[in-house]
C-alpha cells in the first residue's frame, strides 16, 4: 500500500488558531473588518519592527495590485519586475494595461540581477519610457541584494514596490523583509510560512498609504450615508475570521522559521558530501531566509528529472523552481534583461519538502530516495 504523501509545503497550525475564530463567531464578527483585522494588523507591524503600517487582504496579489495603482502606474506604463518568481507578482502589471519589463537573476541569491536592472533602467529611459516601478522578490525566502537595488532606484527616483510574499521571518542586514519597499506585500497563502488559509497583507511606510490602500480594498466607498463612488474600488479585505487564524498563527512564526531552517540545515548535511549539487544558502552573514524552501540545483535537467520522478514514484512531492516570467507565453512579447542565469536555474533546480511540520519519519523517506539516488 502506498505511505502517505509528503507534500512540498503544507500548513502547519499552531493550536491556537482556533480561539480567536471561536470568538468571531461568538461575537458575529464575520464581515472583513473586526477585533481579528486590527489585531493582526498591530501584531505585523510590531513585528515588522520598522514604523511601517500593515493592511490585511484578501491577498498577496491583492496587495500588489493596490500596490501598483498607489504608485501611480497605468496603462501604457512600464514596470519592472524580477523574471524569476511566481506569475502572481506580474499579472496585477497586466491588470492595470501596464507592460512588465523582465529582470533576470544574479548567482547569489536568485533574487534581481542589479546590473541587469540598471541596464534596463538606463534603455527604458533611452526609448522614452521611465519605469514607473521596480518589483523585486525575496525567492524562496532568500533576501534579495536590497542595498544594491534600493540604491539604484534612488538614482533614478523609481519606487521599489518590494515582493515579500515568500519571506516573512526573513531579513538583510538586521532587517526584516516587508519594509524595505516604498510599498511591501506579504502572503498567507496555505503554503506559505504562515498561513490565513487565503491572504496578504499590504505594508506601507505611511498612515496615509496604508488608509488609502484599505480604502481601495474596501469598495472606494465615500464618506456619504448613502453608497456613492468617486474612484474604482475592489473587494480586497482580509475577513475577521480569516485574521483570526493570522494572530494564531503570529504566536508560531518564529518557531515555524526556526523548524524550515533545521529542515534547510538536515539537506545542507546530506548534499554536503555531493559536489554535484547546489543548495541556495545565505552568501554571507548578512542574509537571513526563513528558508520558506529548500531549493537545490542539479547538473542537468536530465538529473533533475530523475530525481524528481524517484520522488513522485515515493509518493513526494518536489517542484521545479520557478518558471521565470519572460519565458511564459502569456509574458512572450515583453522585453527582458539579463543572460540565462533564471533559464539554467528552472531547467535544473528542484525544490524538496520544506514544510515546518515535516515528522521524522517523513525527513527519513526523503533522505531515503536521496540516498538511493546519490549514493547508488
Amino acid at each position: 500500500m502506498q505511505q502517505e504523501k509528503i507534500w512540498l509545503s503544507s500548513p502547519h497550525m499552531g493550536g491556537k488558531e482556533q480561539k480567536f475564530v471561536q470568538e468571531a463567531f461568538e461575537t458575529n464578527w464575520v464581515a472583513p473588518l473586526g477585533p481579528n483585522v486590527n489585531g493582526f494588523e498591530q501584531e505585523l507591524e510590531k513585528y515588522l519592527n520598522q514604523n511601517v503600517f500593515v493592511g490585511a487582504l484578501s491577498s498577496g496579489t491583492a496587495a500588489l495590485h493596490l500596490g501598483l495603482i498607489l504608485l501611480g502606474v497605468k496603462a501604457g506604463d512600464e514596470v519592472i519586475c524580477q523574471s524569476m518568481t511566481f506569475s502572481a507578482s506580474a499579472n496585477p502589471i497586466a491588470y492595470l494595461g501596464a507592460t512588465p519589463i523582465f529582470i533576470d537573476s544574479e548567482i547569489d541569491t536568485w533574487n534581481m540581477c542589479p546590473i541587469a536592472l540598471e541596464e534596463a533602467i538606463k534603455d527604458r529611459i533611452s526609448k522614452g519610457k521611465k519605469p514607473k516601478a521596480i518589483i523585486p522578490v525575496h525567492l524562496y525566502g532568500m533576501p534579495a541584494k536590497m542595498d544594491e537595488i534600493t540604491a539604484i532606484a534612488n538614482r533614478y527616483e523609481i519606487p521599489v514596490l518590494e515582493d515579500s510574499a515568500e519571506a516573512l521571518g526573513s531579513s538583510y542586514k538586521g532587517r526584516k523583509c516587508g519594509t524595505f519597499g516604498a510599498i511591501s506585500v506579504l502572503s498567507f497563502n496555505g503554503n506559505k510560512i504562515i498561513t490565513t488559509s487565503g491572504g496578504g497583507a499590504i505594508v506601507a511606510r505611511t498612515k496615509e498609504l496604508k488608509d488609502k490602500a484599505v480604502f481601495l480594498s474596501t469598495q472606494a466607498r465615500d464618506n456619504a450615508p448613502h453608497y456613492q463612488h468617486s474612484q474604482i474600488g475592489y473587494n480586497y479585505r482580509m475577513s475577521n475570521i480569516c485574521a483570526g487564524i493570522g494572530r494564531g498563527q503570529m504566536e508560531v512564526l518564529d518557531l515555524h522559521v526556526s523548524l524550515r531552517r533545521k529542515i534547510h540545515q538536515f539537506y545542507i548535511d546530506f548534499f554536503s558530501t555531493v559536489d554535484s549539487v547546489k543548495v541556495l544558502h545565505e552568501p554571507t552573514a548578512d542574509y537571513y531566509s526563513n528558508h520558506w524552501l529548500t531549493a537545490i540545483v542539479l547538473e542537468s535537467y536530465e538529473k533533475r528529472e530523475t530525481l524528481r520522478l524517484a520522488f513522485e514514484q515515493a509518493n513526494i512531492e518536489t517542484r521545479p523552481l520557478w518558471k521565470p516570467m519572460h519565458l511564459q507565453p502569456v509574458f512572450e512579447k515583453s522585453p527582458y534583461y539579463g543572460t540565462t542565469v533564471s533559464e539554467e536555474l528552472f531547467n535544473n533546480g528542484l525544490c524538496l519538502p520544506s514544510g515546518s511540520n515535516l515528522s521524522e519519519n517523513e525527513q527519513n523517506r526523503i533522505l531515503s530516495v536521496l540516498n538511493c539516488f546519490f549514493m547508488k
